[in-house]
Order: structure tokens, then sequence, then C-alpha cells
């Protein structure tokens, strides 16, 4: 197995469980926002608010696209599966972290300054229907996360990968 990529919604622990995956597994870790900030030199809310959703979704894209590597763990922004072109050149093992909308909206704050694509009049709600399709459609695993803490979600995806 060459990498693995986590989608899904804002809040879900991508990236939190993206490193502590890597370790496990002895792989690499690569945060795509950080890696979208680096290269843009400015802050996902930033590019968000000079750029546009359209012009952050084709950055996104770009950036997810051309990332390069092996054996390692890659925590997407949960936008990513917008890019066709990123989705198609990530899609190695896709892993989905699943969160019911409920379980989500107790975790996040305020989605602006987490930097979350949100078109105006659009909801969280409204968001998180629209995406969880698009997660569906590009999941190798999908891990329901409802009820678990970090070491069961851990265990679980572990445990659904095939070493």
């Amino acid at each position: 197995m060459k990498n693995i990529v986590l989608i899904g919604m804002p809040g879900v622990g991508k990236s939190t469980i993206g490193v502590i995956l890597a370790k496990e597994l002895g792989y690499q870790f690569v945060d795509a926002d950080l890696l979208i900030q680096k290269q843009e030199k400015r802050l996902l809310k930033e590019i968000i608010s000079e750029e546009g959703i359209e012009g952050f979704i084709a950055i996104e894209n770009q950036v997810n696209a051309s990332i390069e590597a092996n054996r390692t763990v890659i925590a997407t922004g949960g936008s990513v599966v917008y890019g066709r072109e990123a989705m198609e050149h990530l899609g190695e093992t896709v892993i989905y972290l699943k969160l019911s909308y409920k379980a989500l909206r107790k975790r996040l704050g305020n989605l602006k300054n987490r930097g979350v694509v949100l078109r105006d009049g659009q909801t969280l709600k409204d968001l998180y229907e629209e995406r969880v399709v698009l997660y569906e459609k590009y999941a190798d695993i999908t891990i329901d996360e409802e009820n678990k803490n970090l070491e069961e979600t851990l265990q679980s995806i572990v445990d659904s990968l095939e070493l």
C-alpha cells in the first residue's frame, strides 16, 4: 500500500488521526491544508476571502493533484472532493471519516475561522448533505466515528487496512 488519504467534513479529526496513524504505521504525514497555506503564503480563510470559493477550490485541486508521496498518510481539506483531478491523483486508499451531522455540529465552532468553503446562504447542514455524497463516492473505506474516541477510531482504521 502506498498512501492513505483521509477525507471527511471539517472537524472529524483528519489531521489529528492522520498524525497518529502515520506514527503507528511508520508512514510520513502530510496535511494538505498546510501545503496550500505554504504555497499561497496565506491562511485558508484569507485565500477564500481574496480568491472566492471557486478560486480556492482551484488552488486546492492543483495543490492536492501535485502531491508526490510514498507511504504517507495525507489529511485533506474537507472540500478536496470538489476537485476531480486531485481525487483521481490521490485515490489510492481513501478513507472517509464519517460523523453524523448532529455530532459534527457539536464539535465545530466558527466555520469562517477554520477556512471552510461555505457559499453565501449555505448552512452547515446544506454543506454536510452536499459533501456526504462525494465522500461516499470516493471512499474505499468508511470509518463511522459515531460514539468512538480517538483510540477506537484509530483501531477501526488499522483493522480495516490490509497491511
